[in-house]
């Protein structure tokens, strides 16, 4: 799609200032109107859903204009990155419905950064800097004071170039030898003053094996990586919002290396920030989120509590509504916490067009219906969903005894309570009408517990009959044959923090306790954020679904097939309820 095509395809709503920088620079002619992205993870963690920002942006705008979007993994600290992390961001893009053109990685580069590190020395740009990082960092100066230079900054070429091959040599100790950009110690952005760009870590790479010792620096990296790949822009979160200048002065330099100094200006990635996407109730972390694992105080990456791609994906929270949502609440220029009730919001309003509906009883209570002949079963027609015809329906057998939640019957019933009582009538949904003994409603156990309900059904009231259109006071409820139901186990997920923001109140908790990062977590840890109940009941069509089908439990929310699950134990995992039930809990 061309620029002017997308343009008038998007008259119908507002442009976002990115989509707006976009066609500037699409009308300008700039970078011959090409539109080329990336998505530059660091292999060392699975992604969050805030990453899910940042892909949903950068293969976005290359989709809408006809573009590319590269993924390329930035992975220049091998202490962290491992092939694991790789293949998790991969199928984590995949799920969200994106692809990528290309795939590259910033150790594609290191041979072409090396030599452009070589060459700044040359050009008196780098040197190379035997102080510790404790008297660097004193010497960078303030915010209101400049720095002061390194005695090592003015070290002639041919010495700087033999102390630069010897930190990649793997004889040189980590910390003892740094490269540095030779700036301006004065300049008013800190990270002017002389910054690192290359340091010593004598650690085997993931790809490139004992090749390296000597590892660029990040802001030495993305920049230049941008440029050799061809990106045009290069979008990233507001924190780097400070590093752009220093960004663009890198691209300028590796320009005038490759011979384009009298064309600065033309064909260079343009760095763009957006904010990033905060979540009440949510830490977002790696570092965090790593302890969490390793702790033990979830179960892995893909908990169904943590805001794992994975995570999310378990939980039953399909693709397109993370994509919605993202869209729903857009790209600023400042950073802003959003609800997780607006998420959980899409998420429902997606499902609700694609769930299987089906019939789960979570608490069971036995129903006979006394006057249904014993033996008997007629099989049901059930709607898979309302919604979608094509997805077509299945079959539920009904039989004399049933299972119901056990909620749906009181046997003193409140005012208000319009469901199964002695004396009252009900719908059963796709069934009959049943109405509960008055004279012996109920079995009772030692403990007073109801055991079983007796009632007697209207055989001219099944669903589809002229009986059916019989009003009745009471609310429709699901049930389930107990000689046909499958036993199962439910799991019920809520937020995994007691805290709308985690993050602050870890950093309060550790200042006023002196404990460690582990410790603080443990105090806000949601107590309810996950709830397995046995001696749950599905229908057989919902037992035979494969893992991770999208599931309306009929009354009670939305589940869907856990990958644990098997024909022998079936497990399902709740993704939200049909309401937002958690501030109705707050309030």
């Amino acid at each position: 799609m061309s620029g002017q095509d997308n343009t008038e395809a998007s008259e119908k709503r507002s442009l976002n200032f990115i989509e707006q920088k976009i066609e500037r620079d699409l009308q300008e002619g700039k970078n011959a109107g090409r539109v080329q992205t990336r998505f530059p993870p660091e292999p060392n963690g699975y992604l969050h859903i805030g990453h899910a920002k940042a892909i949903a942006l950068d293969f976005g705008m290359a989709r809408q204009y006809g573009g590319k979007c590269n993924l390329r993994f930035d992975d220049t600290n091998p202490t962290k990155e491992e092939t694991e992390y790789i293949e998790s961001i991969e199928q984590d893009i995949r799920w969200l419905g994106f692809q990528w053109d290309n795939i590259y990685y910033a150790s594609d580069y290191f041979q072409e950064l090396w030599d452009f590190a070589v060459w700044l020395i040359r050009q008196g740009r780098a040197y190379v800097d035997e102080q510790s990082a404790e008297q660097i960092a004193q010497q960078k100066g303030t915010t209101t004071s400049p720095g002061q230079n390194s005695p090592f900054r003015d070290r002639p070429v041919e010495e700087n170039l033999r102390l630069f091959e010897y930190m990649n040599s793997g004889k040189a100790q980590p910390g003892t030898l740094v490269l540095r950009a030779k700036i301006d110690m004065a300049h008013p952005n800190m990270l002017f003053r002389d910054p690192l760009i290359y340091r010593i870590m004598n650690i085997p790479h993931i790809r490139t094996g004992a090749r390296w010792n000597a590892y660029p620096m990040y802001d030495f990296t993305h920049g230049q990586s941008d440029y050799l790949e061809g990106v045009t822009h290069s979008l990233c979160t507001l924190e780097f919002v400070e590093h752009r200048p220093l960004y663009d002065l890198f691209v300028d330099w590796i320009k005038e290396y490759k011979g384009e100094a009298d064309n600065l200006q033309d064909n260079r990635p343009r760095q763009t920030e957006f904010n990033k996407l905060n979540l009440s109730y949510t830490l977002m972390s790696k570092r965090n989120l790593l302890s969490l694992v390793k702790e033990g105080l979830v179960s892995g990456w893909d908990d169904p509590r943590m805001p794992t791609l994975c995570g999310f994906r378990r939980r039953g929270y399909s693709p397109e509504s993370i994509v919605k949502f993202i869209d729903k609440i857009g790209y600023t220029t400042y950073d802003a916490l959003n609800e997780m009730a607006l998420l959980e919001s899409a998420v429902r309003e997606d499902l609700n067009l694609r769930a299987i509906r089906v019939s789960a009883v979570l608490d069971p209570v036995k129903v006979v219906i006394t006057n249904y002949p014993e033996g008997q079963e007629e099989e049901l027609t059930a709607v898979n969903n309302p919604e979608n015809e094509a997805d077509g329906t299945h079959t539920q057998t009904f039989s004399r005894e049933l299972w119901i939640e056990r909620d749906d019957f009181q046997e003193v019933a409140e005012k208000k309570f319009m469901r199964l009582a002695p004396g009252r009538e009900v719908r059963l949904k796709n069934a009959y009408i049943i109405k509960c003994d008055e004279a012996h409603p109920c079995d009772k156990d030692a403990e007073g517990n109801v055991t079983t309900i007796y009632c007697t059904y209207d055989p001219l009231s099944r669903s589809g009959l002229p009986g059916a259109d019989r009003k009745i006071k009471g609310k429709t409820l699901h049930w389930l044959s107990c000689r046909h139901a499958v036993g199962a186990e439910v799991r019920l997920y809520d937020r995994l923090w007691s805290v709308e923001n985690p993050r602050d109140e870890m950093a309060a908790i550790r200042e006023a306790r002196q404990c460690d990062t582990v410790e603080a977590m443990r105090q806000i840890i949601n107590p309810g954020s996950l709830r397995v109940l046995r001696g749950c009941y599905v229908e057989p069509f919902a037992a035979s679904l494969p893992a991770l089908s999208y599931l309306q439990f009929q009354r009670i929310g939305y589940f869907n097939v856990d990958p644990d699950a098997t024909p022998a134990h079936p497990v399902f995992n709740k993704t939200v309820g049909l309401k937002d039930s958690w501030q109705k809990q707050r309030g």
